[in-house]
């Protein structure tokens, strides 16, 4: 299946001020050197999507600068392609999510895809997205919205599932006052991730039918009307299965960093010796600037004719990288 994935990092991040004073939220500093958009993107390369753009628009300079030193040099040499995208000069600004991946339909209909994921940039998580395809194509789905189960106390700040025995998407609450619950489970509710499969003649037509209504955004807009006239089904995340997670980490962890207390709340569960989410999964890897750096060094080493002359550890370093970009960007 040929995955086009679109990644949602324009958001102004206003809770997360004045972190967000001079950068977009995606941008953010995590930990250990890492930024928030380093896991969506991570999840993709590892799950071997070939094709990446990413939206930006707030103050999108860092983020376009990290996106070149961090993530261009992986796709060096490979048929993949990661691109920052900003609304378009002879447009207005992106009027929300929807809207910006409607301006680049053109774009997304020359690659002709069988695939369209529409991910957002501002959570930390581990996900094995081919899983999610998979799910997406046995069900037949016209759209598949990754969720994941929150304490119905917190589900408002959030897009609610309502669903059916066979995982059908009957209902699309975006912050609801009232979250309904999962079934036989009342102390719960799917919440969405923010992470969407479209079938691409379904997302095209429900974007221009969104444009011609005024509308412009998933959450808000499209997603709600889509479950009515659409096949839209809920992937659980819960049962998707990253390797490398360890016994002491949380399963399927994933959080929403929109707030302070949040962003800090998700840092400290990366700390310690045995961390909720451990950032250091060599079978399932989060990459940043830093692996760009060495990155290149490798290169370097594995172009000279002294490369027997490499101490030990950086061939063995040399032979890891030829190994995991093989698997990122094989076809």
């Amino acid at each position: 299946m040929k995955t086009v994935a679109l990644v949602l990092a324009g958001g102004e991040g206003t809770r997360l001020y004045p972190l967000t004073a001079e950068q977009a939220k995606p941008a953010l500093p995590f930990a250990h050197g890492y930024r928030i958009v380093d896991f969506v993107l991570s999840n993709l390369v590892n799950s071997r999507v070939q094709t990446i753009y990413v939206f930006a628009q707030y103050k999108p300079e860092s983020l376009i600068r990290h996106i070149e030193a961090a993530w261009a040099p992986w796709f060096v040499g490979t048929e993949g392609t990661i691109k920052v995208l900003l609304p378009r000069s002879n447009r207005t600004p992106f009027q929300g999510t929807a809207d910006a991946v409607y301006q680049y339909l053109d774009l997304l209909q020359a690659h002709a895809p069988d695939v369209v994921a529409v991910f957002a940039a501002d959570h930390i998580y581990r996900m094995d997205v081919r899983q999610m395809v998979d799910f997406h194509c046995r069900r037949a789905a016209d759209v598949t919205v990754a969720a994941v189960a929150v304490p119905i106390g917190r589900a408002s700040a959030f897009g609610v599932l309502t669903t059916d025995a066979e995982a059908r998407v009957v209902e699309f609450l975006e912050k609801p006052r009232q979250a309904p619950s999962i079934p036989h489970d009342p102390d719960r509710a799917y919440a969405s991730m923010g992470n969407y499969l479209f079938r691409p003649a379904v997302l095209e037509e429900a974007l221009a039918e969104a444009a011609r209504r005024g509308e412009t955004d998933f959450g808000r807009d499209v997603l709600p009307r889509l479950c009515r006239s659409a096949r839209m089904y809920a992937y659980d995340f819960s049962e998707n299965r990253v390797p490398g997670v360890q016994d002491f980490e949380e399963p399927a962890y994933w959080r929403d960093v929109g707030t302070l207390s949040a962003l800090a709340a998700a840092q400290q569960d990366a700390m310690g010796h045995r961390p909720r989410f451990n950032l250091w999964n060599r079978r399932w890897p989060i990459r940043g600037e830093h692996d760009a750096a060495l990155l290149a060094r490798i290169r370097g080493w594995t172009s000279e004719p002294v490369a027997a002359a490499i101490p030990a550890p950086a061939r063995r370093y040399a032979a890891l990288y030829r190994r995991v970009a093989g698997r990122a960007h094989a076809s």
